[in-house]
């Protein structure tokens, strides 16, 4: 019922109509059914909590590709949040290029890392996994000691 309608009421200018109440009904009785199922599935949600992070199975996956064909394989390993480690030696330094090259999208799609080991030697990991340090500073020392002796 309106306001207005209780006004007019008030004053004796409009008669009464009777309210069924109905429409009230309703809404208590579907406001009664979806807070329950809330509840439920609320309550449901905390008994299934499963970590995304646990791995039971660490691998490092060495690889020495051939071809640049050869680049899918590793990407597919990166994927299945594994750490690869690259050894492209044996590989023409044009298709080395390429295959960095598409590593390095892989991996930073990812949200992963890329660092070299050596000499065409680089290791990619997946997020989960963090790199620390850095192993360049050993060459740069090593060829300063090999001239000092």
């Amino acid at each position: 019922m309106s306001v207005m309608n209780k006004f007019l009421n008030y004053f004796g200018l409009q008669e009464e109509t009777p309210d069924t109440g109905k429409e009230t009904f309703d809404t208590e009785e579907e406001q009664e059914i979806e807070t329950p199922a809330f509840e439920q599935r609320k309550q449901i949600g905390k008994h299934n909590v499963v970590s995304i992070h646990s791995q039971k199975n660490v691998r490092v996956i060495l690889t020495e590709p051939r071809t640049y064909d050869e680049a899918q394989e590793i990407a597919d390993h990166l994927k299945s949040r594994r750490s690869v480690v690259i050894n492209l030696q044996r590989v023409r330094r044009d298709h080395a290029v390429r295959i960095v090259d598409f590593l390095s999208g892989t991996v930073y799609a990812l949200g992963g890392h890329i660092s070299k080991l050596g000499p065409n030697i680089f290791l990619c990991t997946p997020d989960s996994v963090e790199i620390s340090g850095t192993i360049s500073d050993l060459y740069a020392e090593e060829a300063d000691y090999s001239k000092m002796r």
